[in-house]
């Protein structure tokens, strides 16, 4: 049966959740391919306006956009330089547009490393390997996928100072945190210390670990208020 984009929203949020909460629980990252898998198909459908394969494990594709367009959708929570993406040739002929996602577990967003169409995407692929199967660097999506706008040209729309810190909220939502004229690279530990020093919970109302965005934009108005 054919689902309406509110209920796929439903679906991607309640999947997210869950994984989310999995995760606070200690469940390995591995032990959760399935679902985020699932999480990476739900955006795909909603990017798209489309619904998901009509048969489960369908071969070759995972969503068919609202134009009828099979996309095979792949979904990673690798955040280092290396890995790959498999897609296998025997079923790429079943396939017209591939999209490939990064998860990011830390803030619990999606993040599009690519989207084009499987002619596009045969020109990043390695040679078929013994298996039958095309490989996709991530570390080359990455390369393509650099921001447009870098940081520094972004628009801040609200600041705060604590001890040294400055706590910054970009137009983008991206939350920055300078020490003295120095750009924190890791910024979460900072913001949930400060979340600790000013006797702020650092869960939210789901019963999770808040992400970056949400310690960011709750300190700064806590600490715009003068507490």
């Amino acid at each position: 049966m054919a689902l309406t984009q509110i209920q796929i929203i439903q679906s991607l949020g309640e999947a997210m959740n869950w994984l989310e909460r999995e995760l606070s629980w200690g469940v390995a990252m591995a032990e959760q391919r399935h679902l985020v898998g699932r999480i990476g198909e739900l955006y795909a459908a909603l990017m798209t306006s489309g619904q998901m394969a009509p048969e489960t494990n369908q071969a070759g594709y995972d969503v068919v956009s609202s134009s009828g367009e099979r996309i095979s959708v792949k979904t990673t929570t690798q955040s280092g330089p290396g890995g790959h993406m498999s897609f296998n040739s025997n079923t790429l002929d079943q396939v017209d547009r591939v999209m490939v996602f990064f998860l990011n577990t830390e803030e619990m967003q999606v993040e599009t490393l690519l989207d084009c169409s499987v002619t596009e995407a045969k020109g990043l692929f390695s040679k078929v390997s013994s298996s039958g199967k095309y490989n996709l660097s991530l570390s080359k999506l990455r390369k393509i996928t650099d921001p447009i706008r870098p940081i520094k040209d972004q628009q801040v729309i609200a600041e705060a100072d604590y001890k040294g810190f400055t706590i910054r909220e970009l137009e983008s939502g991206s939350i920055l945190v300078i020490n003295d004229t120095d750009i924190e690279p890791v910024t979460k530990p900072i913001l949930r210390k400060i979340s600790s020093d000013l006797g702020m919970p650092i869960i939210n109302s789901n019963g999770n670990p808040m992400n970056t965005r949400q310690l960011g934009s709750r300190l700064i108005k806590q600490l715009q208020l003068g507490v």
